[in-house]
């Protein structure tokens, strides 16, 4: 019983019937922001425009102007509603006010970036190119979230971000400029965006709109809703499959570029060679070495290529290039020989602070071996502390490094002779009889 009450107040809690708006509100709504003619047809002449400019300039406050201000969404839920209510009419009307908007934007960011100085395909504009799985999710939960705010009577701030979310208007800005620069790659990827979005705030509209059981005008029989609900399917598959097949591509590109940075970072430094220079070519699966130094032999060129396959990378995507050889001698080429002499002074160097990072890392656990050795004689001595520092006096020019070891003792801890005998065995331990012993 207690569940079954805790079911209950949770669907209570996402029932939207409570909040439903009056369903010839919700109507007359949805019918107003299909239509493309007097105000929504100078915002959207606006939008274009505004968008446009943003991509061209590579400004992401622009471009989030241009989605705020699109009416595009209207159509888009005025064909998914038509679909759910069988109202054929309004499906018309909706999808000739969405075509006429669609081809408008497509001239004026065409017009605009034929007019334009400037034709660099900058980060905005590239964005909008390859769409995958994730842009499916993104306008089927926005266009989700939008339905459910025009359906409700508080309609709240949903419908700005939903706009922003699905980003409608950038993509055909996008296929502009891909028409304008006769850029065909441009044009297919960013209008197959703008169709992923297209498709699936619509089809969000219909399953809320089915869900939330709108009321049907028109008399349809079983057939013709059977053929409907086909046409759906056969829409989705469509839009849906290509999408999972470039979502697959897109994890497999990050997955090679994280394998190919550490493999990098691994051969940076190969006998007397430095890496100079790398690039990864995630869409190709491909790494390209540049490394300066000493000649690098074939066998050290394999050695090189054999470790990709430690970091579960294709041993045949990787090209080594040989940049700068240092090779003088003897006078000769005196620029390249000073070079490698540096080189070799690095290379000491660093090897050198590398010992001293070891050697520092193994200190801190004298005090473990001298612990265990005390306290075989000592049982009441349960922990110890060790390190080195430095001990600075008046007389001396330069301070002095000591070691300093802290005991810690239970129970009634130590006698003074038996503090003595341990001081004592300490500094002949560590060989050193500066050493500072100290009990807690």
């Amino acid at each position: 019983m207690k569940a079954a009450l805790i079911f209950r107040k949770v669907v209570h809690y996402f029932n939207l019937e409570a909040e439903l708006d009056d369903y010839e509100r919700i109507h007359e709504s949805i019918v107003k922001d299909s239509i493309f003619k007097g105000t929504n047809l100078w915002i959207l002449v606006f939008a274009i425009v505004v968008a446009s400019v943003g991509l061209n300039m590579n400004s992401t406050a622009v471009i989030i102007g241009a989605m705020l201000i699109s009416p595009l969404m209207g159509p888009i839920n005025g064909m998914g509603y038509s679909i759910a209510t069988y109202n054929f009419a309004l499906f018309q009307k909706a999808f000739k006010n969405f075509s006429f908007a669609v081809v408008a934007s497509l001239l004026a960011s065409t017009t605009y970036f034929a007019l334009s100085p400037v034709s660099t395909a900058h980060s905005e504009l590239l964005a909008r190119t390859s769409p995958t799985i994730y842009d499916v999710l993104i306008a089927l939960f926005g266009g989700l979230a939008g339905i459910v705010a025009i359906s409700s009577r508080q309609k709240g701030n949903v419908i700005p971000g939903v706009a922003i979310a699905t980003a409608l208007m950038p993509p055909l800005c996008t296929a502009g400029y891909g028409l304008a620069t006769a850029q065909l790659h441009f044009f297919l990827g960013a209008i197959y965006l703008f169709t992923i979005n297209t498709v699936f705030i619509a089809l969000a509209s219909v399953a809320i709109s089915q869900i939330l059981k709108f009321p049907i005008s028109t008399i349809v029989d079983t057939a013709q809703k059977r053929r409907v609900n086909r046409w759906i399917s056969v829409v989705i598959a469509i839009v849906l499959l290509p999408s999972i097949y470039f979502g697959y591509g897109l994890v497999q590109q990050e997955r090679f570029t994280e394998n190919a940075n550490r493999y990098i970072a691994n051969v940076s430094m190969v006998e007397g060679n430095y890496l100079l220079r790398s690039s990864i070519d995630a869409s190709q699966q491909a790494i390209r070495l540049v490394y300066g130094g000493v000649n690098l032999t074939d066998k050290q060129k394999e050695q090189i290529i054999q470790k990709a396959d430690n970091f579960g990378l294709n041993s045949s995507s990787i090209t080594i290039k040989q940049g700068l050889v240092l090779n003088g001698n003897n006078g000769n080429n005196a620029e390249a020989y000073a070079l490698r002499q540096e080189l070799v002074t690095l290379s000491t160097a660093l090897k050198k602070k590398q010992e001293q990072i070891d050697s520092l890392s193994k200190v801190g656990y004298l005090g473990k071996t001298l612990l265990r050795e005390v306290a075989s004689l000592y049982p009441q001595i349960t922990g110890c502390a060790y390190a080195e520092t430095f001990q600075f006096q008046k007389s001396a020019a330069s301070p002095g490094k000591i070691p300093v070891v802290i005991f810690t003792a239970i129970g009634k801890g130590l006698s003074n002779p038996d503090k003595g005998r341990i001081e004592s065995w300490v500094k002949a331990r560590l060989n050193n009889d500066s050493a500072k012993v100290l009990f807690e």
